[in-house]
C-alpha cells in the first residue's frame, strides 16, 4: 500500500441549509474540511495509506474532527493534540448569478499555536511515497510557516516527492506576503499547482484567467511555467482552467507542463452542487495517478474527472470511487441509474 502524507488545518464547516443566506439561517449543517484534509480523505477512499498531520485541541470537538477523518479511513496517528480551539468557517452556497460566500473564524486556532518540535518528521516520512501541502497552511502565521518549511525539508531529506498547491486566499494574507513566503518552499518540488504572479512581473494579482471568454494562450503558459521550472527546479507545473458561467454552471479542464510539452486535459461542462473542495479533489486525483505509476497525462485526466465529480457532492470531501472517476474519464457519463 502506498503511503501519502498531507499536512494542514482541518476546519469545522458550518453551512447554511440549502441555499439560504447567512442572514436567513436559523441553523447550520456541520461537516469538517480543509485543503489537505480533503486530499487525505480522497486518497484514503482510493486505498492509499493516507496520513494526515495537524494540531487539534484535546476536547470533544477536536475528537469529532479526528473521528470524521477515521470514518473515511484516514490515518490519524500523527495528529498532535494541543491548543484551545478548532478553526471554523461559515459557508453560504451560491446559486445562479449569486456567488458562494465564506466567512472565516480561525484566528488563534490550535494549529496557529503549533510547536514544530512536537512532530517527528523522521517517523512521519518513513516509507512515505508522497507529501502534499497547500499555501493555506503557511498563511496561518509564523508558526505554520516554520512547520511548513520543516516538513518540506524533511520530506526532501527522506527523498519523498513533494507537491504544493499554492492556493492563495486573500482573506488570510496579502499577495506580497504570499509572494515572499511561497518561493522558499518551492525549490525542487515535484508538482506545483498554480503559479506565482511575480514570474510574470505582476505583484498585484494572483488568479487564473477566465477561460470562458478567451482561448488558451499556450505560449503564455509555457513561458510562465517554464520560468518556474527553471527557477525552482520543479518537475511539473499544473493548473486547472475553470470557466465560470454562473455559480451553478462551470466548465473545467487542466494543463500540465514538464518543461517540454504543454498537455491539456479533456474539458467537462457541468452543474454544481457544492464547489468547495473541487481543487483539492483535482490535486488528490493527480497525486493518486502519479503515485500509482501513471504518466503525468493520465494522472491529469484522472484528477480533472475526480474534480468534476466532487462538484456534484455536498461537503468538502470527494467521496467517489476510483471506478467512478475512471468511468467519467472514459466518457461514460450518461446519468442513468446504475442497477
Amino acid at each position: 500500500m502506498k503511503k501519502v502524507v498531507t499536512m494542514g488545518e482541518i476546519l469545522l464547516r458550518l453551512s447554511t441549509p440549502g441555499y439560504e443566506r447567512f442572514t436567513q439561517a436559523q441553523s447550520f449543517d456541520i461537516v469538517y474540511g480543509g485543503a489537505e484534509a480533503n486530499v487525505a480523505i480522497s486518497l484514503a477512499n482510493w486505498g492509499i495509506n493516507s496520513c494526515f498531520v495537524t494540531e487539534l485541541p484535546d476536547n470533544p470537538i477536536g475528537q469529532s474532527a479526528i473521528n470524521n477523518l477515521k470514518k473515511y479511513g484516514v490515518n490519524t496517528e500523527y495528529i498532535h493534540r494541543g491548543g484551545e480551539r478548532i478553526g471554523i468557517y461559515f459557508f453560504e452556497k451560491g446559486n445562479s448569478v449569486r456567488p458562494s460566500k465564506v466567512v472565516y473564524d480561525r484566528a488563534n486556532s490550535a494549529i496557529t499555536k503549533v510547536n514544530v518540535d512536537d512532530f517527528d518528521f523522521d517517523e512521519i516520512f518513513k516509507d512515505a511515497d508522497w507529501f502534499h501541502i497547500s499555501g493555506i497552511t503557511p498563511a496561518l502565521g509564523e508558526n505554520c510557516i516554520r512547520l511548513a518549511k520543516k516538513a518540506v525539508e524533511a520530506a526532501k531529506a527522506h527523498k519523498v516527492p513533494v507537491s504544493i498547491d499554492l492556493n492563495y486566499r486573500k482573506q488570510l494574507w496579502g499577495i506580497e506576503e504570499f509572494e515572499r513566503v511561497m518561493p522558499g518552499l518551492l525549490e525542487g518540488v515535484d508538482v506545483c499547482f498554480g503559479w506565482l504572479s511575480s514570474v510574470e512581473g505582476k505583484q498585484s494579482e494572483y488568479k487564473v484567467a477566465d477561460f470562458s471568454k478567451e482561448e488558451l494562450d499556450e505560449e503564455r503558459f509555457k513561458s510562465i511555467f517554464g520560468k518556474m521550472i527553471e527557477k525552482f527546479n520543479i518537475k511539473y507545473v499544473v493548473s486547472t482552467l475553470r470557466e465560470n458561467f454562473s455559480a451553478s454552471h462551470n466548465a473545467l479542464s487542466a494543463i500540465i507542463y514538464d518543461g517540454n510539452e504543454l498537455y491539456r486535459s479533456k474539458r467537462y461542462d457541468f452543474t454544481i452542487q457544492d464547489r468547495v473542495g473541487g481543487g483539492d479533489a483535482f490535486a488528490s486525483g493527480l497525486i493518486y495517478g502519479l503515485v500509482q505509476g501513471k504518466s503525468h497525462k493520465e494522472a491529469l485526466e484522472f484528477g480533472v474527472a475526480a474534480s468534476v465529480l466532487k462538484h456534484t457532492i455536498d461537503g468538502d470531501a470527494n467521496v467517489v470511487t476510483e471506478n467512478e472517476v475512471l468511468e467519467l474519464a472514459a466518457g461514460n457519463a450518461s446519468g442513468s441509474v446504475q442497477r
